[in-house]
């Protein structure tokens, strides 16, 4: 008979505890996001997409690129929405914004930065983005109407 001391014991059981613990704690989070009831009930919110071209509107983006730094601190404060909508910019996923539309971007690349920021940090905008397989980085404007809804500009092709 082998006997064991306390301290192979102690690491024995555990690590076979920790490894349990950590396999348990990964099943509910990976489930989280795949569940679509759970999904909605995060969100809140009618999630809709749409595509549109960055040329055909581009004083509406411009004038939502220049407000990143209001959007964000309105971002940090946004805990239900009654609809969020996801526009595609396609000449942006094309790598062609209009001139002045560009010339904006890069000019508040940095409020930018910080809605992007405070997009992750909101729970239910994150995963209304996400749950449209939209980067974080594809996202180059946010624009609420009012308190009830955001519109949500992203340089990106929309998901198959």
């Amino acid at each position: 008979m082998t006997t064991r001391t306390p301290r192979e014991i102690f690491w024995t059981t555990g690590l076979a505890t920790l490894g349990c613990a950590l396999i348990a704690g990964q099943a509910p989070a990976a489930e989280r996001l795949e569940n679509k009831k759970v999904l909605d009930s995060i969100i809140g919110s009618q999630v809709q997409q749409e595509q549109k071209r960055a040329e055909a509107d581009p004083g509406r983006i411009i004038a939502a690129i220049e407000n990143a730094a209001g959007a964000a601190s309105e971002v940090r404060k946004t805990s239900s929405l009654e609809k969020v909508d996801i526009v595609f910019l396609l000449d942006a996923a094309e790598g062609r914004l209009p001139p002045k539309v560009d010339a904006s971007v890069r000019q508040h690349h940095k409020q930018i930065t910080e809605l992007r920021q405070e997009l992750e940090g909101n729970a239910m905008l994150y995963h209304a983005i996400d749950s449209h397989s939209v980067l974080m980085r594809d996202v180059i404007a946010v624009e609420f109407d009012g308190h009830k809804s955001v519109i949500i500009y992203a340089a990106a092709r929309p998901s198959k």
